[in-house]
């Protein structure tokens, strides 16, 4: 058996907010009951491979700085194998239940279409016998189809026809290997589905070309059996001018006008969200008012910088809103809160690996006792309910109901004689109140 990676590192176990312990959860207690439910079961972390195990610590400015003793630096299946070993002891040591992966993050992609996927089932069959040793579940999987040159102008919008047969080829393959693996998901993620000009665009075709690519996804999944839940992960730009699945409004939109909404939910990012505007509770509801929200990846941007910092988040505001979210929505079915999250350049030793997954953890331990409390407490139910209390009963139920148009309200309207602001939404009440719990 190969040397511990992180000989210095135990499990990681609770230890209370009292320890001192760098090592050591102060508020993430995976077998504590939150309302009636494990805190495991709640939060369903995982692990992201592509930063965890494959980042570098590099930058446009300068290389990676990131030391990773047990890897070669090589491109190869054998490095690979090793890196995937070394995967599963960081994630066993530190009590997370699930990993998510591109195909191209796990095994080197060779010269052909066959050599890269004889290389992909050469790791497949470690990261099934580390599964199986550890009991380590595979979240989801996805494909990468935006690093190979191949996918300069896109994938499944690519103004070449080969290119799209190329992507729909690999996709195939890395649902094959996450329906192997027993993966709960199946992320796509268009990281250059949109375009840098409108002038060598032609929108429409591309996106009907991307949504032949999903229902080609979808049939297929049929076709073997596959029983995970699908998701799309919005993002505006970056590293396209604008990317077609820009925000939770869009991707909905894309998913109806297609048809495609009943076979697909979202993976809702953070950094995500802010780099389109919007704040990430935004993007949860919207995805929630309509069923969609599926799961979701756990970072946060500086609001310094505008590009996707991918930083862990340890700011219990956010997690709290985040928690409130899932809370209503009843938790999470086949998703969970995925790390898509990257050390900083300049922390670039192995057991930082450790500290920043814990602070995430921890915060969203924090995040979902402060939910629950707010949620049992009821005032913050209950002030919104009441602001709409107009809409449950009398003209405004009418209106819900479909049993009221304009000539029944300008009646209505006529009578009453005007119309007035009935409720202060209190806004600095509420914060105060959400203050009382954090």
């Amino acid at each position: 058996m190969a040397a511990a990676a992180f000989p210095d590192v135990s499990a990681i176990k609770f230890e209370g907010p009292i320890s001192k312990n760098p090592l050591a959860f102060k508020h993430y207690n995976a077998a504590e009951k939150v309302d009636g439910k494990t805190m495991r079961d709640h939060l369903r972390f995982g692990v992201a491979y592509w930063h965890t195990m494959r980042g570098t610590g590099g930058d446009p400015f300068g290389p990676g700085t990131a030391l990773r003793p047990w890897d070669d630096g090589t491109n190869s299946v054998a490095n690979a194998i090793k890196r995937a070993h070394v995967a599963f002891e960081f994630i066993e040591k530190l009590g997370a239940p699930f990993y998510c992966f591109h195909d191209r993050d796990v095994a080197p992609e060779g010269a052909t279409l066959q050599e890269s996927n004889k290389n992909l089932n050469a790791v497949v069959r470690v990261l099934k016998e580390e599964q199986k040793r550890t009991g380590i579940k595979l979240l989801w999987g996805t494909a990468n189809l935006f690093s190979n040159p191949r996918f300069v102008h896109g994938a499944g919008t690519s103004c070449n026809a080969d290119v799209f047969a190329f992507a729909a080829a690999q996709v195939k393959k890395a649902m094959e290997v996450t329906m192997e693996l027993g993966g709960q998901g199946y992320v796509f993620w268009g990281g250059r589905e949109g375009y840098s000009t409108l002038l060598n665009t032609d929108m429409k075709r591309e996106l009907d070309h991307l949504a032949k690519l999903l229902h080609m996804a979808v049939d297929y999944k049929k076709e073997i059996g596959f029983k995970g839940q699908f998701y799309i992960e919005p993002k505006p730009k970056e590293p396209t001018k604008h990317q077609y699945d820009s925000d939770a409004a869009a991707c909905l939109n894309f998913l109806r006008q297609y048809d495609l909404l009943s076979h697909f939910k979202l993976n809702i990012e953070t950094n995500h969200a802010t780099l389109a505007g919007h704040t990430v509770q935004h993007d949860l509801e919207t995805a929630a008012a309509a069923g969609a929200l599926g799961s979701i990846d756990a970072n946060v941007g500086d609001p310094m910088l505008g590009w996707d910092t991918d930083q862990f988040p340890t700011d219990i505001y956010l997690t709290t809103q985040i928690m409130l979210v899932v809370l209503k929505m009843g938790g999470f079915t086949t998703g969970g809160l995925n790390f898509d999250a990257k050390v900083r350049r300049e922390s670039f030793e192995p057991v930082d690996l450790f500290h920043a997954h814990i602070g995430g953890m921890d915060a969203f331990a924090r995040g979902l006792k402060i939910a629950t409390a707010i949620r049992k407490d009821g005032r913050l139910a209950g002030f919104v309910k009441h602001r709409y209390a107009s809409w449950d009963s009398g003209i405004g139920a009418k209106v819900e109901a479909g049993k009221a148009g304009f000539k029944e309200l300008e009646d209505y309207i006529l009578k009453k004689g005007d119309a007035a602001p009935c409720v202060s939404g209190r806004q600095e009440y509420l914060e105060n109140l959400i203050n009382e719990f954090i």
